[in-house]
């Protein structure tokens, strides 16, 4: 094997570790918001491989490239599906309806407690 390919295992075996160990400490309650942040790096990475795709250099790096753009894809639109139910989470809710009761509740014909 060549040095270049042996380095490049070496970063890929580093950056999968490091990556595992930061994800695993982030707390369930942050980690729908680090979803949400993380959008804009996915959104780097679909612009990358629509170059890998498009440069032409093979077959091989073509179909790669057309791989990766359906993963980068996939993880933007979930990413920002994530997001959108997450700020649904904390929009303030809508007024009372003209069908919900407002006030007491209406008295029972004897004039004895609620009408039920």
């Amino acid at each position: 094997m060549t040095d270049d390919l042996i380095f490049g295992l070496y970063i890929f075996a580093l950056a999968t570790f490091v990556g595992y160990q930061v994800i695993s400490k982030v707390l369930p309650l942050l980690h729908t918001p680090l979803m949400s942040g993380t959008n804009a790096i996915s959104g780097i990475s679909l612009v990358g491989s629509l170059v890998a795709a498009g440069s032409e250099h093979n077959r091989v790096s073509t179909i790669l490239g057309f791989i990766a753009v359906c993963a980068a894809t996939t993880n933007v639109v979930g990413g920002f599906m994530i997001t959108d139910r997450m700020l649904r989470m904390f929009k303030a809710k809508r007024s009372l309806r003209a069908t919900d009761s407002v006030g007491p509740p209406a008295l029972a014909r004897d004039g004895k407690g609620p009408d039920r």
